[in-house]
């Protein structure tokens, strides 16, 4: 069998089924099994594929997934999330706007940590913009905001979706995650700066209202009790693994201690809180876990029929550019990101494109860094982005997806021009990790 009929054996029965109704990972499991029997060798092929693909799962890369994730869930049910969203609310005072600043910090904050772009817009939606809407806010103001803080969680330092790229990739999960700092500061200002820009044009979009007023040491004291812990909790994070001290697995578990540390400081760390928040985490890990199963299965299966080493020697006999190869790739991410989910598109396409980015002559640990922030920019591209339908769904009545797509569309442009950026000087995503 010719390669590129094996290709299209294995991706046409993947897309038969998810056309059927079938969930990504049990439709990547079902093609993998059938592309064993086909390629390896009937039943004993069979057995062969699912030990490798059980030897994935042992990986000590993928400890930092769960823990990451039940940060998150703590984050969220012991009601520390809401004190910061609530601190950071008053510190801003009467400063024009200042509900969509506390949707881009606070925002992110959550976002980062929960590892799931289409949970943290449903909350965040359901959340804040009622509130926005209450306050006078313009819809553009209070949707934006909310659609661009998964560009900045996909990068920012925890992000359990970075640490899946990673592993999926067989790239350095650590050298991944600080490799976003840089670039996610950059995004964070020049959200901010998108924000500011929007209240000068019109002043109308957000208009102020009064506040109780702090004293200085009042605004210390809540910066210092409200803020302070929860942010530091990410930066110590961040601040171990650049200097080498821990690994991202032993990152990760001072993260989830910390913050149950910090939950039960607060006296907010109950049963029920934990009971839920261990139960939300294991939900995502057993399916992260599973994609990450059909993945390992799906690269040996491309590679064992010849298609990943066709595919890769078809693409390069273009003889197009480097940089004309990459936009291909960014394209086909933002299309997938229409009609698919983040891990999906990973999935299915990690296995073709971090081969071709090598023989490009890419680095792995930028390229996956472009790839992450095309995921995300992919779920807010209209006219089928995944995260406007999430927001349509939990907008007030009456919003319409015309107002959607054009709130987006600020943010979408901040995350493009950050792809610019890092395209034209790759060493905002390389310095540090090279430290």
């Amino acid at each position: 069998m010719e390669w590129y009929e094996a290709l299209a054996l294995l991706i046409g029965v993947i897309v038969f089924l998810m056309a059927m109704g079938m969930p990504v990972a049990l439709a990547f499991l079902a093609a993998n099994i059938i592309g064993a029997w086909v390629f390896m060798g009937g039943e004993r092929g069979i057995g062969q594929l699912l030990n490798n693909g059980l030897g994935s799962l042992t990986k000590f890369a993928l400890v930092p997934i769960p823990l990451f994730l039940l940060m998150g869930e703590i984050f969220f049910h012991t009601g520390l999330g809401g004190r910061m969203f609530n601190a950071i609310d008053r510190l801003l005072g009467r400063l024009s706007g200042r509900l969509s600043y506390v949707t881009v910090l606070g925002g992110t904050a959550f976002s980062t940590l929960s590892g799931s772009s289409m949970g943290s817009t449903a909350l965040l939606g359901s959340l804040m913009v009622p509130e926005m809407n209450r306050r006078g806010y313009k819809p553009h103001m209070s949707i934006g905001p909310i659609l661009g803080t998964g560009g900045l969680a996909i990068i920012i330092p925890p992000s359990a979706l970075a640490v899946l790229l990673a592993t999926l990739a067989q790239i350095d999960v650590g050298a991944l995650l600080i490799a976003g700092v840089i670039p996610g500061l950059i995004l964070a200002v020049f959200y901010i700066g998108t924000i500011w820009l929007q209240t000068r044009l019109d002043p109308n979009a957000a208009p102020a209202y009064d506040v109780e007023p702090l004293s200085f040491i009042s605004k210390v004291t809540l910066l210092l009790r409200e803020v302070v812990p929860m942010v530091g909790v990410m930066v110590i994070i961040i601040i171990l693994m650049i200097n080498g001290f821990v690994t991202p697995s032993e990152a990760a578990a001072f993260g989830a201690l910390g913050v149950i540390i910090l939950a039960a400081v607060f006296r907010c760390l109950t049963w029920d809180a934990m009971r839920k928040s261990v139960t939300g985490a294991l939900k995502v890990t057993l399916m992260a876990y599973l994609i990450v199963f059909g993945s390992a299965t799906f690269s040996q299966l491309l590679a064992f029929s010849g298609a990943s080493r066709g595919l890769v020697n078809w693409a390069i006999s273009f003889e197009l550019a480097p940089i004309a190869m990459l936009m291909v790739m960014f394209a086909v991410l933002l299309l997938l990101g229409m009609f698919m989910e983040q891990i999906s598109i990973m999935l299915l396409t990690v296995p073709i494109f971090f081969p071709l980015a090598m023989n490009l002559g890419f680095d792995p640990i930028w390229f996956g860094l472009i790839m992450l922030l095309a995921l995300e920019i992919s779920f807010t591209t209209p006219p089928f982005g995944l995260l406007l339908f999430v927001m349509k769904g939990v907008a007030p009545p009456g919003t319409t997806m015309r107002t959607i797509y054009t709130s987006a569309f600020p943010f979408i442009g901040c995350s493009l021009l950050l792809v610019v950026l890092l395209v034209a000087f790759p060493e905002l995503a390389l310095w540090l990790p090279g430290l």
